[in-house]
């Protein structure tokens, strides 16, 4: 036995250390760490993936650049050839790469860089030249999930694009709020191709073919096979190559119910995988791919059967065993990757579980059937549109938890911390007396906790009137009224997310207007939450219509929740029971509808209004600059006020006239964290704390409320210390 697990190690080391070394001196790597230009003749190894970038400014939010790995066949740097073979990883625009499939080659030009455990990677901005066809195998797959995509779009946006990602992992339609909130609920890994699909796939072939009462070998057959057809449907790329490998485990111990033939199983795949390719050995990936599978053979099998044997349902003992079994073996991993640990995840995959299968196999079915009969893929979509909207909303409520993630120690110690907790807590529960004590502590510190955690003591505070949410880099301000739950709001962030958080935390029930101050993504990017999940009265706008697609966007959305767009011009007044508004600019003004305009020249076109509110008077001033508070000043408005909105998140371009006209005892400043405008100006800090105002800023206090008499209240404050 001694000999043999040498010769084993022998094989399996000597081969993967020579392709490591291989990878080391490749090089590309030299001419990557200079930062050198080349041209590369590339095959690609996966499809491109999009890289989302929030919006701001005139810029629309969503996905500019895409990531593709490749493999390098021809290299030359300043004309000269360079003798690599190794993997790049390619940073692309979308426009010209997001139809490129695996297998094709292509010659590209760009600039070099250190990547891990790619050999280099390469910024690309033109398109691709010389481009190859794709395999046919591969045109046919694309043509699959091109009709699983037309075929999804019966439905809502959101459960539209989550069928895709669902099934084959494409998340190009996804919105970017929905791969939060499944991130932050711990459902993240619904996105992407794993085991648990290829699980799923493979045990619905099992249950088909032995309806048909065909013998194991054939059922196995059967299920091998389909296994490899969704591979090719999905993408022969090395994360869905292992999920492939870890899936057909996973299914091995769930059919037999023997960890003993699945364990060997498992071993065996990690060195085939490894050997293969051996940077898996340090992809996070890999690692939490393995030790999923390696709870779901050691742990699932078990604990579903001593469920079972309690009297537990066997459906029910397995749908709670996977994913408790999952999530308690990659919890290590992702808390020292992520520096978070997910407090709600193994109740959201259980919520969500029972859907997830009649989900995965519809949007199969929808997939195999979009090219020749559209209209039943229609149908079969049809039939999973409650089971993704089921997920949605599980992973919404989840995720809107407050407290859903705790912050733990980053890195491989905060990992390892985690892992020596977790195996105490294991230890503790298998002895009865020491049990007794463990569900004592937690339930202590649960009652402590949850209090702190989750009733939020504080927020929202009694009698405000008006609330600056922290959206993020973008304004979100909202005004109450008499009646409670019925508030206006002042534009809407940039993410959708953000912005629906801080309206429930509030308990906002109707919203009678929502006014865009100008149409820059930082402040018309939420307006899709707003309309899906409030009743809406409005929404008003100012006479600006730039930028095109921005205008274009607010205009959709709203049509689609058939709610009125009406326009506010200067001098008009607005009146709520305990609230009044009155618009006092602009003076100046853009208003083309077409053409292009600077984002200086958009900012000066923003609504300024002056809200009237039971703690005094509130300037809303958008992101108006120097030219549009000049013209505000020369045109003697009365801009007196005492809760300042800053203009343009504190931004150096405020005339200090501006300031002393308002002369605020409250300035609020709406700011995202660590941007990279310099936001607010230490200057604009400095001048408006010399005038007697108290700043507020919400990237440093959260949710910020003004209360009363003035009194100001900060959200980190009733949470805790200021984030």
């Amino acid at each position: 036995m001694g000999w043999s697990l040498l010769v084993c190690g022998v094989f399996s080391v000597v081969p993967t250390s020579l392709r490591l070394r291989a990878w080391e001196q490749d090089p590309l790597r030299a001419y990557a760490a200079r930062g050198e230009a080349a041209q590369l003749t590339v095959v690609l190894s996966d499809r491109p993936r999009p890289i989302f970038s929030a919006g701001f400014g005139g810029q629309q939010a969503g996905a500019r650049l895409a990531s593709v790995s490749a493999d390098v066949q021809d290299a030359r740097v300043d004309g000269r050839s360079v003798p690599s073979t190794g993997a790049v990883v390619l940073l692309v625009p979308m426009a010209g790469w997001s139809n490129l499939l695996h297998g094709q080659q292509a010659r590209v030009e760009g600039t070099l860089a250190p990547g891990d455990p790619a050999v280099a990677v390469l910024r690309v901005r033109g398109p691709p030249v010389d481009v190859t066809p794709a395999p046919v195998w591969q045109r046919l797959a694309e043509a699959m999930r091109a009709g699983l995509r037309n075929a999804a779009s019966v439905l809502s946006p959101e459960s539209a694009g989550l069928l895709p990602a669902l099934v084959v992992g494409d998340t190009s339609m996804l919105p970017q709020r929905v791969v939060e909130e499944f991130r932050a609920a711990g459902m993240a890994h619904l996105l992407a191709v794993s085991g648990a699909n290829l699980a799923i796939v493979g045990v619905a072939t099992l249950l088909l073919l032995r309806l048909m009462r065909l013998g194991p070998r054939l059922c196995a057959a059967g299920a091998g096979l389909t296994l490899v057809g969704f591979v090719v449907l999905a993408g022969p790329e090395p994360s869905v190559l292992r999920a492939a490998v870890m899936g057909g485990v996973g299914l091995l111990a769930l059919v037999i119910g023997r960890e003993r033939a699945a364990l060997p199983a498992l071993a065996t795949s990690v060195i085939v995988l490894v050997l293969h390719d051996p940077t898996m050995a340090t992809s996070v990936g890999f690692a939490l791919s393995v030790l999923a599978t390696g709870a779901l053979v050691l742990l699932a099998t078990r604990w579903s059967r001593s469920m079972a044997d309690r009297g537990v349902p066997r459906m029910l003992a397995e749908a709670v065993a996977v994913p408790a079994a999952a999530h308690l073996a990659t919890a290590p991993v992702v808390a020292g990757m992520s520096g978070q640990i997910s407090l709600v995840a193994v109740g959201a995959n259980l919520l969500a579980a029972p859907v997830v299968a009649p989900a995965t196999v519809l949007g199969l079915l929808a997939a195999l059937v979009a090219t020749p009969f559209p209209w039943l893929a229609e149908f079969f979509v049809w039939l999973a549109g409650p089971e993704l909207y089921w997920m949605i909303q599980v992973g919404r409520h989840a995720a809107a938890i407050p407290g859903a993630a705790m912050d733990w120690p980053a890195g491989w110690w905060g990992g390892m911390l985690l892992a020596v907790v977790l195996v105490v807590g294991v230890v503790l529960l298998r002895h009865k007396r020491l049990r007794v004590l463990a569900i004592a502590v937690v339930v202590g510190f649960a009652i402590v906790l949850v209090p702190i955690r989750v009733i939020e003591p504080g927020w929202p505070p009694s009698g405000w009137s008006s609330v600056a949410c922290d959206v993020g880099q973008g304004d979100a301000i909202v005004l109450a009224t008499a009646e409670p739950g019925r508030v206006v709001l002042v534009d809407t962030g940039p993410d959708p997310g953000a912005v629906a958080a801080c309206l429930n935390r509030l308990g906002v029930s109707r919203i009678p207007l929502v006014i865009l101050t100008h149409l820059h993504a930082d402040h018309v990017g939420g307006l899709s939450a707003v309309l899906g999940e409030h009743a809406i009265g409005a929404v008003a706008v100012g006479s600006g219509r730039l930028p095109g697609w921005a205008w274009r966007q607010v205009r959709s959305e709203a049509e689609r929740s058939q709610v009125p767009v009406v326009w506010l011009t200067v001098g008009q007044r607005l009146d709520w029971p305990g609230l009044a508004i009155e618009v006092l600019g602009p003076h100046y003004a853009d208003t083309r509808q077409e053409g292009e305009a600077t984002g200086t020249e958009i900012n000066n076109g923003s609504l300024v209004l002056r809200a009237t509110t039971t703690s005094g008077r509130v300037l809303l001033t958008g992101d108006v600059e120097l030219a549009a508070q000049t013209d505000l000043l020369d045109a003697r408005v009365d801009l007196s006020a005492d809760v300042l909105k800053v203009p343009h998140h504190g931004s150096r371009y405020i005339v200090p006239e501006f300031v002393e006209a308002v002369r605020p005892r409250v300035a609020m400043i709406s700011v995202g964290a660590g941007n990279r405008y310099g936001h607010p100006n230490p200057t604009t800090l400095g001048r408006l704390i010399a005038g007697g105002a108290t700043v507020l800023r919400t990237d440093q206090d959260g949710d910020v409320a003004v209360v009363g008499d003035l009194t100001v209240v900060r959200r980190g404050d009733a949470r805790g210390p200021p984030k």
